[in-house]
């Protein structure tokens, strides 16, 4: 999901927050208590070990801790349910990823609004993909993927996390732009799907890189590109899918932080300038860089931003998978 444009600005913002004087006073006294900060992914998950990687330091600069709560399972909604029903005093935060943005797409019925029952508090960063396949594929290139693709329309299958997933919209962007006929297996969850990809028993995938980045090194998976606008650090030898010939792709999965609709803008700005200061910190940045996660800092404004406009590029993908609300 192309979010360069929406985070442009990020480490402007970020820069201009920092140097910002004293907080306002009306947060002057927060937080007096721990912080509970909602996960709606799974433990293990590259939110989930994000989040708290991320919750361990902002507990040190906001002098209170962060206790993590998992509440997974469909699609995050009921996670991100008890956060819209909190009340708004920063004492309930959630730590969302893009599904938060690809559900309204999703399901005709949902038990909140995903823009006007949350206050978007930062941007934390985003999480790159990249086209894996099985140590000893045939496929040395994404081009020779493709090209088998195009050979044989409905041979290839490609897997992702669940339907409507990120990863399932990442290998529909790239049918797309590359005029590809790939068939979508959905599995329920990542862990069966990168066995199944460094077995063989499925061709292809987009996968996270934090999720596979030992994989990749190890060589028990081969990588053929990345999803990002330019090369990563990580993965410095693997071309972008824009580089091999697929014109304009970029998408990236993202995690940000949100509050409860309705919170004071002193406290929005007293927790955003706290978050950005944890982001830049060094032990944090040597800790989730490494493994492929671009870590950002993006204030309220510009989260608030890119929700909206990835709802919005989401609604265009699953429209043109054809998926159907449920």
């Amino acid at each position: 999901m192309k979010i360069t444009s929406s985070l442009a600005a990020c480490a402007l913002g970020a820069a201009a927050l920092l140097s910002a004087g004293a907080m306002p006073a009306a947060a002057a006294g927060y937080p007096d208590r721990p912080i509970r900060l909602i996960v709606p992914t799974s433990p293990g998950s590259t939110a989930d070990v994000v989040a708290r990687v991320v919750a361990d330091k902002l507990g040190q600069v906001l002098a209170q801790p962060l206790i993590v709560e998992n509440l997974a399972g469909a699609a995050g909604i009921p996670g991100t349910r008890q956060l819209v029903s909190a009340k708004p005093d920063g004492y309930t935060l959630a730590m969302v990823s893009s599904n938060h943005a690809i559900n309204p797409s999703l399901y005709k019925s949902m038990p909140y609004d995903t823009v006007r029952d949350v206050t978007p508090l930062a941007i934390i960063g985003t999480t790159p993909l990249v086209v894996v396949v099985a140590e000893n594929s045939p496929y040395r290139d994404i081009g020779a993927l493709l090209a088998a693709a195009r050979a044989q329309p409905g041979r290839i299958n490609y897997g992702s996390s669940g339907t409507g997933s990120v990863l399932h919209l990442a290998g529909e962007l790239l049918k797309s732009k590359a005029s590809v006929d790939m068939v979508h297996i959905p599995y329920r969850g990542g862990n069966a799907l990168i066995t199944d990809v460094m077995s063989g028993q499925i061709q292809t995938a987009f996968l996270a890189v934090p999720s596979v980045l030992a994989q990749i090194q190890a060589g028990k998976l081969r990588a053929l590109a990345v999803s990002t606008p330019k090369r990563l650090a990580v993965l410095p030898d693997v071309p972008t899918l824009a580089e091999a010939g697929v014109k304009d792709y970029a998408y990236d999965a993202w995690i940000s932080l949100i509050g409860p609709a309705g919170m004071p803008a002193e406290l929005v700005q007293k927790i955003q300038t706290a978050t950005q200061q944890a982001m830049a910190d060094a032990q944090l940045r040597k800790t989730l860089d490494p493994q492929g996660f671009v870590s950002l800092g993006g204030d309220s404004a510009q989260a608030a931003t890119l929700l909206k406009d990835e709802i919005a590029k989401t609604q265009s993908l699953v429209s043109a998978a054809g998926l159907t609300p449920e």
